[in-house]
């Protein structure tokens, strides 16, 4: 039973893989309207052929290893359970420790490292093809020590994580996952606080920003905004890649606008000004506030089903995941597996709610600074570093765009700005 199982398992993952190709390296199609050729919002315009093959390429083997890649995940945590792994890491925690939280530390561990150890090969694959094509410039030690400060970050977070729910569920097993979720409130919010103090500098090193003249125009531009000067950082990322970022991070006191080193070393002032507006942008309308308040529902909402999913497995597949209570540590992949499925599918959603706050940003940064052409312009280079697809088939628009398409972005800020002409004309 348990081997034709996963037979089947792994021939629909086979079909599924073999459809993601075909959508994505022979139907799925970015192809720019015939309106807005040879527009500023065409990468013709301002990509040469060469850096327009080679985005082709690198977004179509992105875009598949996302799609596969996921799923893989999926495998991975039912082999583990099918194969009787997870009883022998329940058994192991079960001789070393007495509680049920170090019990549960020891089977994360062990979770954990058998996991990283097969996903390694395919994140290897990843840092491999961004050095390829010019994304990346990361020695391999400086990427290892990161795959391994992230494990130990991961398994420190898991661990707590997982130690509560289970403890929960031995205590409470029909209501565990609402009392997770009452816990997973002040964790969640204690955790973005935190974060940029003490979680992203195991990473990186951020300071105050060095370009003194520059630091002048953008306090000048907070002002305006009215946000407090002392929330703009440096991080240096030349040294790691050649893509260029922003982003706000963290809450309360601890809320910050970062831009990297890559960004000020190839951007103008004006157009990193554009990019700060947008960051501001994010800052003035509490788009950190509402993602932690959607990120709560959602965590309602998954935890429910999550319960509900668990349940109904273990009481008709039990016997071939070889679990015997949802209670038992061992039935953790089988969560995880759940959880992350969830995460999956509902991605569209979040994506959509994320795609409409950098629509808002952008219209922010615009009025703020009232400058078209540096929006135009720092788009364009965006999409020349990160070799961006600008207009992507919408299937992978749904699931992998927290922002905008460049073909929208560009376009957008584009027509506002002839309109604004044409209405300075008249």
């Amino acid at each position: 039973m348990r081997k034709k199982f996963l037979f089947f398992t792994l021939l629909f993952y086979g079909i599924y893989a073999a459809c993601m190709y075909v959508y994505i390296f022979h139907m799925g199609t970015g192809q720019i309207p015939a309106s807005l050729k040879g527009s500023v919002a065409d990468p013709a315009v301002f990509m040469s052929k060469h850096e327009l093959l080679l985005s082709e390429e690198y977004s179509k083997i992105r875009n598949y290893l996302f799609f596969v890649v996921t799923p893989f995940e999926w495998i991975i945590y039912l082999f583990i359970l099918i194969a009787g792994l997870s009883r022998l890491f329940e058994k192991w925690a079960i001789s070393k420790a007495k509680s049920t939280v170090f019990r549960t530390a020891i089977y994360v561990f062990w979770l954990n490292f058998i996991s990283y150890v097969l996903l390694l090969p395919i994140r290897y694959y990843s840092y491999h093809l961004s050095m390829e094509y010019g994304i990346s410039n990361q020695k391999l030690f400086s990427w290892l020590k990161e795959g391994w400060i992230d494990f130990g970050v991961n398994y420190i977070m898991s661990a707590i994580v997982m130690a509560t729910i289970y403890w929960l569920m031995q205590k409470s097993l029909k209501n565990w996952w609402l009392y997770t979720w009452l816990l997973s409130i002040p964790f969640t919010i204690f955790i973005m606080f935190v974060q940029p103090v003490v979680i992203d500098p195991l990473y990186n090193d951020f300071y105050p920003l060095q370009n003194k003249e520059l630091e002048t125009k953008i306090l000048t531009l907070a002002e305006k905004a009215n946000i407090p000067a002392d929330h703009v950082y440096e991080v240096n990322m030349a040294e790691k890649t050649n893509a260029m970022n922003a982003y706000v991070t963290g809450i309360g006191n601890n809320s910050r606008i970062v831009l990297w080193d890559t960004t000020l070393n190839n951007l103008t002032d004006r157009e990193i000004l554009f990019i700060m507006a947008h960051e501001m942008g994010h800052y003035v309308e509490k788009h950190i506030y509402y993602g932690v308040a959607g990120y709560i529902l959602l965590m309602l909402i998954g935890l429910f089903l999550t319960a509900k999913i668990m349940n109904w497995s273990v009481r008709h597949y039990g016997s071939v995941l070889r679990v015997k209570k949802v209670s038992n540590i061992s039935s953790m992949p089988l969560f995880l597996l759940i959880t992350s499925f969830l995460l999956f599918v509902s991605s569209p959603v979040s994506n959509i709610v994320s795609r409409y706050q950098e629509e808002r940003a952008d219209q922010y940064a615009i009025a703020l600074t009232g400058d078209h052409e540096a929006a135009v312009s720092s788009f364009q280079k965006l999409t020349k570093a990160g070799l961006s697809e600008v207009n992507p088939p919408r299937l992978i628009k749904w699931f992998r765009y927290t922002h905008p398409p460049m073909l929208e972005r560009i376009y957008t800020v584009y027509d506002k700005s002839q309109n604004s002409n044409e209405g300075n004309n008249k």
